[in-house]
């Protein structure tokens, strides 16, 4: 049985703190105090984005109002639904939130679990020792086989892949599960579902 799923994109040059303040008040008290948590302004700004998102574009999907959604926030994790509630004898809503620079993303549905990973690519970093680092062999042999003008896509792809799959809850050797390249002028963006998807997403750039 297929499922849906819609992505939302929002870059965060153009959000000014005024428009955060409502999803300031949404926050669960876990989620509060990790926003409290950050360090870097940056970071602190980037999470208040990405759960304002979140529940903007999950009230969308599941017809409710944003500041009805409750989440646990637990460590190290992504976070869990809580309100509303799961139906006992249907799938459950899936969510996935991604950022990277100045881009925050997220993909909802309302019967699939999600796992979404955006990177911006950057010339600058060394591809060939990251890759060293992040891929397994097979999957550097792949990478290292491709034309070099082509490399540097290739590996943002492969990379997000692999971030999606992990955020999925995908072991490296589990079945590999529905996985799709959304194609962005400035981003790599990959999404993996745990039921084949219906279509092909679009990305809806969204103004808070």
């Amino acid at each position: 049985m297929s499922a849906q799923a819609r992505v939302y994109l929002a870059d965060s040059a153009n959000i000014g703190d005024a428009a955060l303040v409502k999803g300031l008040a949404w926050l669960s008290a876990g989620e509060a105090a990790r926003h409290r948590g950050f360090v870097r302004p940056h970071r602190q700004r980037q999470f208040l984005i990405g759960r304002t998102l979140l529940r903007m574009a999950l009230a969308e999907v599941l017809g409710c109002s944003p500041e009805s959604l409750l989440f646990e926030q637990l460590a190290g994790r992504a976070p869990r639904l809580l309100k509303p509630a799961a139906p006992k004898d249907g799938a459950a809503p899936g969510f996935s939130i991604s950022h990277s620079g100045q881009w925050v993303a997220c993909a909802v549905s309302a019967n699939t679990a999600l796992g979404l990973d955006i990177e911006v690519p950057d010339p600058a970093r060394d591809l060939e020792a990251l890759a060293e680092h992040t891929f397994d062999d097979a999957t550097r042999a792949r990478w290292r086989a491709a034309a070099p003008e082509q490399r540097m896509a290739l590996f943002y792809r492969l990379w997000s892949e692999q971030e999606a799959r992990i955020k999925l809850g995908q072991s490296p050797g589990d079945p590999a599960p529905s996985c799709i390249v959304l194609p962005h002028a400035q981003l790599s963006v990959v999404l993996c579902s745990a039921r084949p998807l219906d279509d092909l997403p679009s990305i809806e750039l969204v103004a808070l």
